[in-house]
């Protein structure tokens, strides 16, 4: 438990029918009392309350809820106080809570006493995190589930496995005389490979969905006047990019927002990629490829009315070369002129007219999202997760060799580091564990 008591304002800044004020720590209760002049507030009941400041001036009157320790989310004692929403009243009941003793809580710092208190780990703090900022209604769901501890379970389980293996790498040193099954080299063989097997499927799952949990990227790209800023405005349902028949009128990258079925995606209208004629115009094409580079999916559109030439070869090689993880929807755009484009090699799935209707496209980019979240693996939601499954694949992998050679030493190494790694995504590893593990699954009678 932490000494101090913080304050913060848990709703979003701006005008609103209602904002919270939250306080935790060994003074809440006391700081909420001499607030509201009141003297009882029953644990988990709406108390409806007339706020006051150090002065003894009315502030407002608020709903008040106290969750007694260590039943709350951060395992103190948490007051929150419901006042109508504002620029001016949570800010007014805020600097009342820390002229009653309270301090200004540092970013994050309710979760992370959480954590140190033992009320979560760190997989359902990330989990909290990005929930706040879900880019779709899946990724919501599985943010939703993983805060409710299933990503902590999976954690869970490998590591007691491994755990397990070491328990019989340190048998087999230290108790060489006893009992122990011939084939114990096998057995753990054939174990770390169906740990190995289910973490890399975990992985490949994760970096597979990345877009749903950043949200999807989606570039625009093509040569000059194909219509990609036409298209853009199509799917945003207004002008923001400028149309002309000038080659070279988008000379920068243009990114917005829009959402398409239950997905937010950032959508990138990119300069047209030629032979840059200007230095601004060659920077606009370097972002142009930056972008292809960086998306989740890239819409490449083609003129059907005008002849196949060395740019459309361009953006072709350039989609081939960045083809890896990547979706791609090929585009025939402006059917409804006369075509002349050479399709030979090109498998175009849209034909359209970007300047008329473009439902077949987002169709199509829901389709590719929505398909996105199939697997039923686990998944990582974070950088940090995934590096300390790599770490992990990489330790159990250089496992192998000592495991051959027997070299039982090294082997409860590579593990110990393989657990610490795993460790890291929820808690602290901790050596007692695997002493217990050790003895308690075998009868040593030592």
């Amino acid at each position: 438990m932490y000494d101090d008591t913080i304050a913060a304002i848990a709703t979003a800044n701006g005008i609103g029918s209602i904002a919270i004020i939250r306080l935790s720590g060994s003074q809440a209760l006391s700081i909420a009392k001499t607030l509201t002049k009141k003297e009882n507030f029953a644990p988990r009941y709406a108390t409806l309350s007339t706020i006051f400041n150090a002065q003894n001036e009315l502030i407002d009157e608020a709903i008040v809820i106290y969750f007694a320790g260590p039943h709350s989310f951060t395992a103190e004692d948490i007051v929150e106080i419901q006042c109508h929403g504002g620029f001016i009243v949570a800010q007014s009941i805020l600097k009342a809570t820390l002229a009653a003793g309270a301090r200004l809580a540092n970013p994050g710092e309710f979760s992370k006493r959480a954590f140190f208190n033992g009320r979560i780990d760190l997989s359902e703090a990330e989990a909290i995190a990005q929930l706040i900022e879900a880019k779709s209604e899946d990724a919501a769901k599985i943010l939703a589930s993983q805060m409710k501890g299933s990503l902590k379970e999976y954690i869970e389980n490998i590591r007691d496995a491994i755990i397990h293996i070491i328990a019989y790498s340190e048998v087999s040193i230290d108790y060489a005389e006893e009992d122990l099954p011939q084939d114990l080299v096998a057995q753990i063989e054939q174990q770390l490979q169906d740990l190995h097997k289910s973490l890399e499927r975990t992985l490949m799952a994760s970096k597979s969905r990345e877009g749903l949990m950043q949200g999807f990227r989606v570039a625009i790209v093509g040569k000059p006047n194909v219509g990609k800023s036409s298209l853009l405005n199509s799917l945003l349902n207004y002008n923001r990019a400028i149309v002309s028949e000038i080659a070279g009128t988008t000379r920068d990258t243009i990114e917005e927002q829009v959402k398409i079925g239950t997905h937010l995606i950032r959508i990138v209208d990119t300069a047209g990629i030629r032979e840059a004629s200007d230095e601004i115009e060659k920077i606009g094409i370097e972002r142009s490829l930056e972008a292809i580079e960086s998306s989740d999916i890239v819409v490449a559109l083609f003129d059907a009315s005008r002849e196949r030439d060395s740019e459309d070869e361009k953006i072709l090689s350039l989609i081939k070369e960045n083809a890896h993880g990547k979706k791609n929807i090929f585009i025939k755009n402006k059917i409804d002129l006369a075509e002349k484009f050479d399709t030979q090699g090109i498998d175009f799935d849209l034909e359209l007219n970007t300047k008329e209707s473009v439902l077949s496209l987002i169709e199509s980019l829901k389709n590719i999202m929505d398909t996105t979240n199939t697997s039923d693996e686990m998944m990582l939601i974070s950088q940090r997760q995934i590096s300390a499954v790599e770490n992990t694949l990489k330790a159990i992998e250089e496992a192998y060799e000592p495991l051959h050679m027997q070299e039982l030493e090294i082997l409860s190494f590579h593990l110990g580091e393989a657990v610490k790694e795993m460790a890291s995504i929820t808690r602290p590893f901790e050596n007692d564990e695997m002493l217990d593990k050790m003895f308690g699954s075998f009868c040593l009678g030592k």
